[in-house]
């Protein structure tokens, strides 16, 4: 069984420019569930991936970073439809973080009561570190620190339990994917813009996936809705995600030879 889990970011009609091509329109996304609905994908939230097999056409949505613009756009088409989904939460860039504020937002940010809303409504909580870093050139302590802030706060906010996290800009290391199991996550999302096999899910072994390294497919506001219905049934993935791939490829590579010179330099 071969699963779609698809990664989102803004859901917007006018986008500023640093988040636009990750963004989508109101009008796309409501399209894109429609589509969904339409040929009997079953939604489940991307902590009940190893039970997909219960379900006719599984398909996990998942957005990343927290913008306000899931509760405002985004949350309604799901409702609409009875879809679940999970929404990733970089704490630090929350509108009402007060003096756990850090990082950067990129756009206006849910608050945490939209969060606690979006739980309320059936949205599973996700983690997305604290502040957005790129957790792969951290040293050991800043990296514990993300994940176990991120999760801590989120819990304790929220009041939700929360085992599912995902990368910010889908970078890891088997370091990170270390670490992140020893904050208490048990499964979580890189990029790698493949279909995940629930099946292989188990401790990075060679003959199976690793379950904090689950592949997304990203929908992108280029998506035109016959991409997105090819993806969603699977064909021609490998073909449409080709440069996707081999960039990652490439830059995977490169961030570790990068973190290697920072670590002997004495600078993580």
């Amino acid at each position: 069984m071969s699963v779609p889990i698809l990664m989102y970011h803004s859901v917007r009609e006018r986008p500023p420019k640093r988040t636009a091509a990750l963004a989508v329109t109101p009008g796309a996304f409501a399209d894109q569930m429609a589509l969904l609905a339409e040929e009997g994908f079953t939604p489940i939230p991307f902590g009940a991936l190893r039970e997909a097999h219960r379900h006719p056409r599984p398909i996990v949505i998942t957005f990343d970073d927290g913008y306000a613009d899931f509760h405002g756009h985004a949350l309604p088409v799901l409702e609409r439809h009875g879809f679940p989904a999970t929404v990733f939460v970089t704490t630090g860039w929350l509108a009402d973080a007060g003096p756990d504020a850090a990082g950067r937002p990129l756009d206006t940010m849910m608050a945490w009561s939209q969060v606690r809303e979006a739980a309320a409504h059936g949205v599973e909580i996700g983690g997305h570190s604290h502040s957005h870093p790129q957790l792969d050139q951290l040293g050991d302590a800043a990296l514990r620190d993300e994940l176990t802030r991120n999760r801590g706060l989120l819990e304790d906010r929220a009041g939700v339990p929360v085992t599912t996290m995902a990368y910010p800009f889908g970078y890891s290391s088997a370091r990170v994917r270390r670490a992140v199991r020893a904050a208490g996550y048990e499964t979580a999302c890189a990029v790698a813009n493949r279909l995940a096999d629930p099946r292989r899910l188990g401790d990075g072994s060679a003959a199976r996936d690793d379950a904090l390294a689950v592949p997304r497919l990203t929908v992108r506001m280029s998506t035109s809705l016959a991409t997105f219905a090819t993806i969603v049934d699977g064909r021609n993935v490998s073909l449409i995600f080709l440069r996707d791939r081999a960039l990652t490829k490439g830059y995977a590579v490169l961030r570790r030879a990068r973190y290697g010179v920072r670590k002997a330099t004495g600078r993580v």
